[in-house]
């Protein structure tokens, strides 16, 4: 089973770059997008239905802003449109499947550089979330989580750490929220398969950022450590073109699916 996340900063503004080529050539069982950036009824049904998948789409009171979608091959079992918290749902940040053998939470996390009430907005969306997820764990269910997490973990995940030490995406107190997933048991699937550097999933529109290569991971696969012998892959689409990000990928078992 094949699943994508990508962040394709505004959904009509990708469309016409060949994103339903790509969807029909890449054919995944699941595909998750961010930023969105619209609401349901500005859009089509090339998008919301003609391409042969159940969509889901949370998007947010503010016109033009944040947004998340989910495409399933297989209907879900069941669908949460946000996390049941008003603060962050109106932002339309949250979408949960449900599927045979995990919960998928599709989650476009905030961006914390326009200001200090956003930094803290944005700490405070990891703490809120965390005991979500254990308790799924706890209750014997296997949960992914994808998306934008606009964080980069490792020195390692981005190209110019020392400069950005200081720059909200890499500063230590988003880092340590991070380092509480992993000590919950949560674990970045990409560096199950690549502790290799220089691999990125975004890069600024300047300075010929992507080019260059000078970028930061900051899309993640993360999953419970007990279904991380189901993952028999994770990588990065960075070849794919039409975002400043580009898509990443998860590959499970289909055993006992």
């Amino acid at each position: 089973m094949k699943l994508i996340s990508w962040n394709v900063n505004g959904v009509r503004a990708i469309e016409k770059k060949g994103f339903l080529d790509w969807l029909s050539d890449e054919e995944p069982d699941i595909l998750c997008i961010q930023e969105t950036k619209a609401k349901i009824d500005q859009l089509g049904t090339s998008l919301t239905e003609d391409h042969g998948y159940h969509t889901y789409w949370h998007s947010a009171e503010r016109p033009g802003y944040s947004g998340v979608a989910t495409f399933c091959k297989n209907e879900p079992y069941d669908v949460q449109i946000g996390l049941g918290v008003e603060k962050f749902d109106k932002e339309g940040r949250v979408l949960i499947t449900e599927h045979e053998n995990f919960l998928l939470y599709n989650i476009y996390f905030p961006n914390g550089q326009k200001d200090d009430i956003r930094l803290n907005y944005k700490l405070e969306f990891y703490d809120t979330l965390l005991p979500i997820i254990d308790e799924h764990v706890s209750n014997g269910q296997n949960v992914i989580v994808t998306g934008d997490w606009n964080t980069a973990h490792h020195p390692i995940d981005l190209a110019r750490p020392k400069e950005n030490i200081n720059t909200s995406g890499f500063m230590p107190i988003e880092r340590d929220k991070l380092d509480q997933y992993i000590s919950h048991g949560w674990v970045d699937t990409f560096r199950l398969f690549h502790p290799e550097p220089d691999r990125y999933s975004w890069w600024t529109y300047r300075f010929g950022a992507r080019q260059r290569n000078v970028g930061w991971r900051i899309d993640y696969f993360f999953a419970n450590q007990e279904f991380v012998d189901q993952i028999e892959d994770a990588d990065i689409y960075d070849k794919i073109m039409g975002s400043d990000h580009c898509p990443v990928t998860l590959l499970v078992s289909d055993q006992g699916l």
